[in-house]
Protein backbone atom coordinates (compact mmCIF):
# COMPACT_ATOMS: atom_id res chain seq x y z
CA UNK A 1 0.00 0.00 0.00
CA UNK A 2 1.19 3.40 -1.05
CA UNK A 3 2.40 5.94 2.19
CA UNK A 4 -0.13 8.85 2.22
CA UNK A 5 1.66 12.01 3.37
CA UNK A 6 -1.29 14.56 4.81
CA UNK A 7 -0.53 17.97 4.68
CA UNK A 8 -1.65 21.06 7.24
CA UNK A 9 -4.44 23.38 6.17
CA UNK A 10 -3.08 26.30 3.37
CA UNK A 11 -0.12 24.00 2.50
CA UNK A 12 -1.24 22.62 -0.60
CA UNK A 13 -1.42 25.76 -2.35
CA UNK A 14 2.23 26.04 -3.59
CA UNK A 15 1.58 22.13 -5.25
CA UNK A 16 -1.55 23.41 -6.63
CA UNK A 17 0.61 26.41 -8.35
CA UNK A 18 2.93 23.75 -8.94
CA UNK A 19 6.26 24.09 -7.11
CA UNK A 20 7.71 20.53 -6.78
CA UNK A 21 8.68 20.52 -3.05
CA UNK A 22 7.04 19.55 -0.12
CA UNK A 23 8.49 20.93 3.60
CA UNK A 24 9.07 18.61 6.39
CA UNK A 25 6.94 21.77 8.19
CA UNK A 26 3.80 21.52 5.62
CA UNK A 27 3.48 17.82 6.94
CA UNK A 28 0.66 17.60 9.33
CA UNK A 29 0.80 13.53 9.41
CA UNK A 30 2.13 10.74 7.25
CA UNK A 31 -0.06 7.14 7.10
CA UNK A 32 1.41 4.11 6.64
CA UNK A 33 5.42 3.46 7.05
CA UNK A 34 8.00 5.04 5.19
CA UNK A 35 11.80 5.42 4.76
CA UNK A 36 14.10 7.72 2.61
CA UNK A 37 13.90 7.54 -1.12
CA UNK A 38 10.00 5.64 -0.30
CA UNK A 39 7.51 6.99 -3.41
CA UNK A 40 4.64 8.94 -1.25
CA UNK A 41 1.38 10.17 -2.14
CA UNK A 42 0.84 13.24 -1.29
CA UNK A 43 -2.73 14.46 0.05
CA UNK A 44 -4.53 17.86 1.49
CA UNK A 45 -5.82 17.99 4.86
CA UNK A 46 -9.20 16.27 3.53
CA UNK A 47 -6.98 13.49 1.33
CA UNK A 48 -7.43 14.76 -1.83
CA UNK A 49 -4.18 13.69 -3.89
CA UNK A 50 -2.10 15.96 -5.04
CA UNK A 51 0.88 14.56 -6.14
CA UNK A 52 3.49 11.27 -6.09
CA UNK A 53 7.03 11.92 -5.03
CA UNK A 54 9.99 10.63 -3.58
CA UNK A 55 10.24 11.07 0.18
CA UNK A 56 13.19 12.17 2.40
CA UNK A 57 13.50 12.76 5.98
CA UNK A 58 14.85 16.70 6.24
CA UNK A 59 14.02 20.13 5.16
CA UNK A 60 13.05 19.03 1.50
CA UNK A 61 10.54 16.07 2.62
CA UNK A 62 9.20 15.23 -0.89
CA UNK A 63 10.14 15.76 -3.92
CA UNK A 64 6.83 15.77 -6.22
CA UNK A 65 7.31 14.26 -9.78
CA UNK A 66 3.74 13.60 -10.59
CA UNK A 67 0.87 16.26 -10.03
CA UNK A 68 -2.76 14.70 -9.24
CA UNK A 69 -3.95 11.52 -9.04
CA UNK A 70 -2.02 8.18 -9.12
CA UNK A 71 0.82 7.53 -11.29
CA UNK A 72 3.25 4.47 -11.65
CA UNK A 73 6.82 5.70 -11.09
CA UNK A 74 7.64 2.40 -10.44
CA UNK A 75 7.28 1.63 -13.85
CA UNK A 76 9.28 2.34 -17.15
CA UNK A 77 6.45 3.78 -19.05
CA UNK A 78 6.37 7.11 -16.80
CA UNK A 79 9.97 7.68 -16.73
CA UNK A 80 10.04 7.07 -20.67
CA UNK A 81 7.21 9.37 -21.29
CA UNK A 82 9.63 12.08 -18.89
CA UNK A 83 12.66 11.64 -21.21
CA UNK A 84 10.76 11.88 -24.32
CA UNK A 85 9.42 14.94 -23.52
CA UNK A 86 12.87 16.52 -22.42
CA UNK A 87 14.15 14.93 -25.27
CA UNK A 88 11.70 16.58 -27.73
CA UNK A 89 12.61 20.03 -25.48
CA UNK A 90 16.66 19.57 -26.37
CA UNK A 91 15.98 18.96 -30.34
CA UNK A 92 13.41 22.31 -30.26
CA UNK A 93 16.73 24.22 -29.25
CA UNK A 94 18.89 22.86 -31.65
CA UNK A 95 20.38 19.99 -29.36
CA UNK A 96 20.25 16.57 -29.43
CA UNK A 97 21.28 15.62 -33.33
CA UNK A 98 23.58 18.31 -34.01
CA UNK A 99 27.54 17.02 -34.76
CA UNK A 100 28.54 20.50 -33.73
CA UNK A 101 27.45 20.18 -30.21
CA UNK A 102 27.14 16.45 -28.52
CA UNK A 103 27.31 17.55 -25.57
CA UNK A 104 24.00 18.71 -23.93
CA UNK A 105 21.99 18.51 -20.52
CA UNK A 106 18.90 15.65 -21.13
CA UNK A 107 17.27 15.87 -17.53
CA UNK A 108 17.67 19.21 -15.33
CA UNK A 109 16.01 18.41 -12.52
CA UNK A 110 13.22 20.34 -11.72
CA UNK A 111 13.39 22.29 -14.81
CA UNK A 112 12.21 19.25 -16.39
CA UNK A 113 10.10 18.05 -13.86
CA UNK A 114 12.73 15.47 -12.13
CA UNK A 115 13.53 16.75 -9.15
CA UNK A 116 16.51 14.98 -7.87
CA UNK A 117 17.96 13.83 -11.01
CA UNK A 118 20.85 15.47 -13.85
CA UNK A 119 21.46 13.36 -17.02
CA UNK A 120 24.21 14.87 -19.20
CA UNK A 121 24.90 13.06 -22.58
CA UNK A 122 28.71 13.15 -23.85
CA UNK A 123 28.85 12.23 -27.79
CA UNK A 124 27.68 8.80 -26.63
CA UNK A 125 27.47 8.82 -23.41
CA UNK A 126 24.83 9.52 -20.99
CA UNK A 127 26.01 10.42 -17.34
CA UNK A 128 23.16 10.07 -15.05
CA UNK A 129 23.38 11.99 -11.37
CA UNK A 130 21.25 11.66 -8.28
CA UNK A 131 20.88 14.35 -5.65
CA UNK A 132 17.74 12.25 -3.73
CA UNK A 133 17.79 8.70 -2.88
CA UNK A 134 14.61 7.82 -4.26
CA UNK A 135 15.96 9.16 -7.53
CA UNK A 136 18.93 6.43 -7.01
CA UNK A 137 17.10 3.62 -5.68
CA UNK A 138 15.26 3.74 -9.41
CA UNK A 139 18.43 3.96 -11.56
CA UNK A 140 17.79 0.61 -13.54
CA UNK A 141 14.26 1.93 -14.41
CA UNK A 142 16.09 5.41 -15.42
CA UNK A 143 18.98 3.21 -17.45
CA UNK A 144 15.81 1.24 -19.18
CA UNK A 145 13.81 4.68 -20.04
CA UNK A 146 17.17 5.98 -21.34
CA UNK A 147 17.79 3.23 -24.04
CA UNK A 148 14.23 3.36 -25.08
CA UNK A 149 14.52 6.93 -25.52
CA UNK A 150 18.24 7.65 -27.07
CA UNK A 151 17.86 4.40 -29.09
CA UNK A 152 20.96 3.96 -31.16
CA UNK A 153 22.61 7.67 -29.94
CA UNK A 154 24.10 6.22 -26.60
CA UNK A 155 26.11 3.55 -26.15
CA UNK A 156 26.78 3.64 -22.36
CA UNK A 157 25.11 5.16 -19.48
CA UNK A 158 27.19 5.68 -16.41
CA UNK A 159 26.35 6.73 -13.00
CA UNK A 160 27.86 9.41 -11.14
CA UNK A 161 26.36 9.52 -7.97
CA UNK A 162 28.06 8.66 -4.97
CA UNK A 163 29.78 12.78 -4.64
CA UNK A 164 25.50 14.06 -4.92
CA UNK A 165 23.74 11.86 -3.11
CA UNK A 166 22.96 12.33 0.88
CA UNK A 167 26.46 11.38 2.87
CA UNK A 168 25.12 8.65 5.04
CA UNK A 169 23.35 6.73 2.06
CA UNK A 170 26.43 7.33 -0.43
CA UNK A 171 29.07 5.85 1.78
CA UNK A 172 27.84 2.25 0.59
CA UNK A 173 27.29 3.45 -3.02
CA UNK A 174 29.95 3.46 -5.69
CA UNK A 175 29.95 4.98 -9.24
CA UNK A 176 29.98 2.73 -12.48
CA UNK A 177 28.19 1.87 -15.59
CA UNK A 178 24.80 1.03 -15.60
CA UNK A 179 24.68 -0.39 -19.08
CA UNK A 180 27.04 -0.61 -21.49
CA UNK A 181 26.55 -1.16 -25.46
CA UNK A 182 29.84 -2.87 -26.06
CA UNK A 183 33.33 -2.46 -24.70
CA UNK A 184 33.89 0.61 -21.83
CA UNK A 185 34.55 4.04 -23.39
CA UNK A 186 37.90 5.29 -22.94
CA UNK A 187 38.24 8.81 -21.05
CA UNK A 188 38.71 11.19 -21.67
CA UNK A 189 36.39 11.31 -24.91
CA UNK A 190 36.57 14.39 -27.07
CA UNK A 191 33.22 15.84 -27.54
CA UNK A 192 32.27 19.11 -29.15
CA UNK A 193 30.53 21.91 -28.18
CA UNK A 194 29.92 24.72 -31.03
CA UNK A 195 32.32 22.74 -33.21
CA UNK A 196 35.36 23.34 -30.20
CA UNK A 197 36.58 20.26 -29.34
CA UNK A 198 36.86 19.38 -25.55
CA UNK A 199 38.18 16.51 -23.51
CA UNK A 200 35.26 15.33 -21.12
CA UNK A 201 36.04 12.62 -18.08
CA UNK A 202 33.37 12.01 -16.39
CA UNK A 203 34.89 9.29 -14.08
CA UNK A 204 37.45 11.40 -12.59
CA UNK A 205 36.28 15.15 -13.04
CA UNK A 206 33.64 17.66 -11.33
CA UNK A 207 30.17 17.50 -11.60
CA UNK A 208 29.78 14.89 -14.83
CA UNK A 209 32.57 16.30 -16.09
CA UNK A 210 32.06 19.36 -17.87
CA UNK A 211 30.03 22.29 -17.21
CA UNK A 212 27.67 22.43 -19.66
CA UNK A 213 25.21 25.42 -18.41
CA UNK A 214 27.99 28.12 -20.24
CA UNK A 215 27.75 26.71 -23.61
CA UNK A 216 25.94 29.88 -25.30
CA UNK A 217 27.94 32.43 -22.75
CA UNK A 218 31.26 30.80 -23.96
CA UNK A 219 30.19 31.45 -27.31
CA UNK A 220 29.11 35.03 -26.85
CA UNK A 221 32.88 35.62 -25.42
CA UNK A 222 33.89 35.06 -29.13
CA UNK A 223 32.34 38.22 -30.26
CA UNK A 224 34.93 40.12 -28.40
CA UNK A 225 38.25 38.92 -28.16
CA UNK A 226 40.07 38.67 -31.76
CA UNK A 227 43.46 40.07 -31.47
CA UNK A 228 42.67 40.28 -27.64
CA UNK A 229 44.42 39.82 -24.69
CA UNK A 230 42.29 37.52 -22.84
CA UNK A 231 42.16 35.90 -18.83
CA UNK A 232 39.75 33.46 -17.92
CA UNK A 233 39.72 33.20 -13.96
CA UNK A 234 38.30 30.12 -11.91
CA UNK A 235 39.05 28.27 -15.57
CA UNK A 236 38.43 24.55 -14.65
CA UNK A 237 38.69 22.99 -18.00
CA UNK A 238 39.28 26.08 -20.23
CA UNK A 239 36.12 26.18 -21.62
CA UNK A 240 36.04 30.27 -22.13
CA UNK A 241 39.79 29.55 -23.13
CA UNK A 242 39.33 27.45 -25.75
CA UNK A 243 36.48 29.65 -27.41
CA UNK A 244 38.89 32.09 -26.82
CA UNK A 245 41.63 30.59 -28.55
CA UNK A 246 39.33 29.54 -31.31
CA UNK A 247 37.80 33.03 -32.32
CA UNK A 248 41.53 34.59 -32.45
CA UNK A 249 42.51 35.61 -29.25
CA UNK A 250 46.09 36.98 -28.85
CA UNK A 251 47.14 36.07 -25.66
CA UNK A 252 44.87 33.77 -23.03
CA UNK A 253 45.69 33.38 -19.56
CA UNK A 254 44.05 30.90 -17.61
CA UNK A 255 44.18 30.38 -13.99
CA UNK A 256 42.92 28.17 -11.35
CA UNK A 257 44.08 27.64 -7.97
CA UNK A 258 43.51 23.47 -9.03
CA UNK A 259 46.92 22.19 -10.61
CA UNK A 260 44.71 19.41 -11.95
CA UNK A 261 42.44 21.77 -13.68
CA UNK A 262 45.23 23.39 -14.86
CA UNK A 263 46.95 20.34 -16.53
CA UNK A 264 43.19 19.48 -17.80
CA UNK A 265 43.32 22.68 -19.18
CA UNK A 266 46.65 22.49 -21.41
CA UNK A 267 45.42 19.26 -22.24
CA UNK A 268 42.22 20.54 -23.70
CA UNK A 269 44.61 23.51 -25.72
CA UNK A 270 46.85 21.12 -27.17
CA UNK A 271 44.37 19.03 -28.88
CA UNK A 272 42.63 22.75 -29.93
CA UNK A 273 42.84 22.53 -34.22
CA UNK A 274 45.67 25.42 -34.77
CA UNK A 275 45.17 29.03 -33.92
CA UNK A 276 47.38 31.94 -33.80
CA UNK A 277 47.21 33.35 -30.15
CA UNK A 278 49.61 31.99 -26.95
CA UNK A 279 48.23 30.53 -23.84
CA UNK A 280 49.32 29.88 -20.49
CA UNK A 281 47.99 28.07 -17.91
CA UNK A 282 48.52 29.43 -13.72
CA UNK A 283 47.69 27.08 -10.90
CA UNK A 284 47.30 30.15 -8.47
CA UNK A 285 45.02 31.82 -6.42
CA UNK A 286 42.65 34.14 -8.40
CA UNK A 287 42.34 36.90 -6.10
CA UNK A 288 45.94 36.72 -5.33
CA UNK A 289 46.54 36.72 -9.20
CA UNK A 290 44.66 39.75 -9.90
CA UNK A 291 46.50 41.53 -6.92
CA UNK A 292 49.93 40.41 -8.05
CA UNK A 293 50.70 43.83 -10.56
CA UNK A 294 48.93 45.79 -12.40
CA UNK A 295 49.34 45.01 -16.32
CA UNK A 296 46.25 44.78 -18.15
CA UNK A 297 43.42 42.27 -20.19
CA UNK A 298 41.54 43.02 -23.05
CA UNK A 299 38.90 40.76 -22.24
CA UNK A 300 38.43 38.78 -19.11
CA UNK A 301 35.82 35.89 -17.76
CA UNK A 302 35.47 35.78 -13.85
CA UNK A 303 33.36 32.63 -13.01
CA UNK A 304 33.84 31.65 -9.67
CA UNK A 305 32.43 28.62 -7.74
CA UNK A 306 29.40 29.04 -5.63
CA UNK A 307 30.73 31.55 -2.82
CA UNK A 308 26.85 30.39 -1.02
CA UNK A 309 24.92 27.57 -0.94
CA UNK A 310 23.14 28.68 2.12
CA UNK A 311 21.56 31.75 3.12
CA UNK A 312 23.80 32.17 6.74
CA UNK A 313 26.61 32.46 4.05
CA UNK A 314 24.98 34.97 1.50
CA UNK A 315 26.72 38.38 3.02
CA UNK A 316 30.02 36.76 3.38
CA UNK A 317 29.28 35.55 -0.86
CA UNK A 318 28.44 39.14 -1.35
CA UNK A 319 31.17 40.40 0.08
CA UNK A 320 33.61 37.93 -1.51
CA UNK A 321 31.86 38.63 -5.61
CA UNK A 322 32.44 42.32 -4.44
CA UNK A 323 36.24 41.66 -3.64
CA UNK A 324 36.89 39.34 -6.80
CA UNK A 325 35.06 41.89 -9.08
CA UNK A 326 36.80 45.12 -7.98
CA UNK A 327 40.05 43.54 -8.27
CA UNK A 328 38.97 42.46 -11.69
CA UNK A 329 37.82 45.70 -12.74
CA UNK A 330 41.16 46.91 -12.10
CA UNK A 331 43.18 45.25 -14.22
CA UNK A 332 40.80 45.54 -17.07
CA UNK A 333 41.58 48.18 -19.85
CA UNK A 334 39.40 50.94 -20.80
CA UNK A 335 36.73 50.39 -22.48
CA UNK A 336 37.44 46.35 -21.85
CA UNK A 337 35.13 43.73 -21.97
CA UNK A 338 34.31 41.95 -18.19
CA UNK A 339 32.02 39.04 -18.14
CA UNK A 340 31.53 37.98 -14.69
CA UNK A 341 29.07 35.30 -12.98
CA UNK A 342 27.71 33.79 -10.17
CA UNK A 343 26.24 30.40 -9.71
CA UNK A 344 25.23 31.03 -5.65
CA UNK A 345 21.32 29.95 -5.83
CA UNK A 346 21.31 32.37 -2.55
CA UNK A 347 22.40 34.76 -4.13
CA UNK A 348 19.55 36.35 -6.49
CA UNK A 349 19.83 38.45 -9.64
CA UNK A 350 18.94 41.75 -8.53
CA UNK A 351 21.67 41.20 -5.30
CA UNK A 352 24.33 39.97 -7.98
CA UNK A 353 23.68 43.12 -9.70
CA UNK A 354 23.55 45.08 -6.80
CA UNK A 355 27.64 43.55 -5.95
CA UNK A 356 28.82 44.59 -9.04
CA UNK A 357 27.66 48.21 -9.33
CA UNK A 358 28.99 48.31 -5.47
CA UNK A 359 32.61 46.95 -7.23
CA UNK A 360 32.64 49.00 -9.76
CA UNK A 361 31.98 52.20 -7.47
CA UNK A 362 34.75 51.31 -4.93
CA UNK A 363 37.19 50.33 -8.22
CA UNK A 364 36.37 54.06 -9.45
CA UNK A 365 35.40 52.73 -12.83
CA UNK A 366 33.08 53.34 -15.74
CA UNK A 367 30.72 50.52 -16.63
CA UNK A 368 27.91 49.74 -18.95
CA UNK A 369 25.83 46.12 -19.19
CA UNK A 370 25.99 44.91 -22.07
CA UNK A 371 24.31 41.52 -21.97
CA UNK A 372 22.29 39.68 -19.12
CA UNK A 373 23.27 36.14 -18.87
CA UNK A 374 21.85 33.21 -17.73
CA UNK A 375 22.03 29.29 -18.24
CA UNK A 376 21.30 27.21 -21.75
CA UNK A 377 18.35 26.57 -22.90
CA UNK A 378 19.29 22.65 -21.86
CA UNK A 379 18.74 24.12 -17.83
CA UNK A 380 15.81 24.78 -18.12
CA UNK A 381 13.61 26.41 -15.47
CA UNK A 382 10.21 26.05 -14.31
CA UNK A 383 8.07 28.85 -13.89
CA UNK A 384 6.61 27.38 -10.94
CA UNK A 385 10.02 26.64 -9.26
CA UNK A 386 11.92 30.27 -10.08
CA UNK A 387 14.71 28.16 -7.63
CA UNK A 388 16.17 27.03 -10.77
CA UNK A 389 17.63 30.02 -12.05
CA UNK A 390 20.52 29.81 -10.52
CA UNK A 391 23.72 31.06 -13.12
CA UNK A 392 23.48 35.28 -13.24
CA UNK A 393 25.82 36.58 -16.00
CA UNK A 394 26.66 40.28 -16.62
CA UNK A 395 28.95 41.45 -20.05
CA UNK A 396 30.31 44.64 -18.85
CA UNK A 397 32.14 47.28 -20.79
CA UNK A 398 34.67 48.93 -18.62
Amino acid sequence: MQSCIFLKPGKEVAILRGHPWVFSGAIHRIAGQVQDGDVVQVCDRAGDPLGMGHYHNGSIAVRLLHFGAMANLNGPDFWIEKFRDAFDARLDVGLGDNPQTNCYRLIHGEGDGLSGLIIDVYNRTAVLQCHSIGMHRQRALLAEALQAVLGERIDSIYDKSAESLPPQYAAGQSNGYLWLRGAEPQVPVQVHENGVPFLVDWINGQKTGFFLDQRDNRQLLQRFVAGKKVLNAFCYTGGFSLYALQAGAAMVHSVDVSAKAIALTNDNVAQLPAFTGSHEGYAEDVLKFLRADDSLYDVMVVDPPAYAKTLDKRHNAVQGYKRLNMEALRRLKPGGILFTFSCSQVVDRELFYNTIVAAAMEAGRPARVLHHLTQGADHPVSLFHPEGSYLKGLVIRG
